[in-house]
């Protein structure tokens, strides 16, 4: 049938392969598909501005997202705990004149005040996380914390705002960013926390698809690569797709001393992938 769906389809064939599409589709429908195009345009409409000392662009990202608006803030502004760390106020119900607090019996202990292992493990059972979860990065105590209790919405907050950093702070995805040593720093930042929990970040391995076919294989090479050797272990062929074939089209035209450098990243990688394979098998052997 012609459901609009299959036309949108059968007009990106008939785009690529207009031997293959024989009938006659409508000349408006609606958009299902995005350009491809629309991210090297971009790219090469910022280089020829740049080249020719006209303004910077206004418009883009190269990830089809609007450029973000300047930020006044320091990058690590968000990565120092707030004075005031609680992320929400106890929930009251007033019926009447009897007030009812829900969490009544609920104890918390200021995360600021959060100064030694003994006070963790004191007060690991009322502690509330901060409301910049940026700042949990930059604490060895709040790792721990992280890696003792498997709460799914502290890493769903975490996520959420990691993403959002990586994706306004990338310098080969947003048009004339100059904050390439402030992006530096955060890789690096988000690298040493991984290697302490031993895991890497899902928004890290997300960041990196979306953004490895854009890199240049020069801006952050040390960063990326290293953010690089600790991607989730994930099937053979994501893998291929994803990050191989990325960096495969580097590789073969780069220097070699960019070919060792990507290559020891991926010993690296594997290197991960054992270590937390051998802990997966001691535990569930443990159980």
């Amino acid at each position: 049938g012609m459901q609009s769906h299959l036309q949108a389809l059968l007009s990106l064939y008939k785009l690529f392969c207009p031997e293959q599409v024989t009938i006659t589709l409508p000349g408006k429908m609606k958009t299902y598909f995005k350009n491809s195009e629309g991210p090297w345009k971009a790219a090469m409409t910022a280089v020829r501005q740049r080249n020719q000392g006209s303004s910077p662009l206004s418009q883009a990202m190269f990830l089809g997202t609007p450029q973000p608006q300047s930020r006044k803030r320091k990058w690590n502004a968000q990565l120092v705990i707030p004075a005031n760390s609680k992320n929400m106020s106890y929930l009251e119900e007033d019926r009447g004149k009897n007030s009812v607090c829900l969490y009544s019996t609920h104890r918390s202990f200021p995360v600021e005040q959060l100064q030694t292992f003994p006070q963790l493990l004191q007060n690991i059972h009322c502690l509330e996380f901060p409301s910049q979860m940026g700042s949990v990065l930059t604490n060895p105590l709040l790792l721990h914390y992280m890696n003792c209790v498997k709460d799914e919405s502290i890493y769903l907050r975490l996520y959420f705002w990691m993403g959002q950093m990586l994706q306004e702070g990338c310098p080969w995805c947003v048009v004339d960013n100059s904050c390439e040593e402030e992006f530096k720093s955060f890789l690096e930042t988000i690298y040493k926390a991984e290697c302490f929990l031993q895991e890497g970040f899902t928004a890290c391995e997300e960041f990196l698809y979306k953004t490895l076919p854009l890199w240049d294989g020069f801006c952050c090479r040390s960063e990326v690569l290293r953010v690089v050797s600790w991607i989730p272990l994930s099937s053979s062929s994501d893998i291929k797709s994803y990050l191989y074939n990325s960096l495969a089209q580097l590789f073969f035209t780069s220097s070699i001393y960019f070919k060792c450098s990507i290559l020891e990243s991926l010993r690296e990688l594997l290197q991960n992938w054992l270590i937390c394979n051998v802990v997966q098998e001691d535990l569930e052997f443990s159980s």
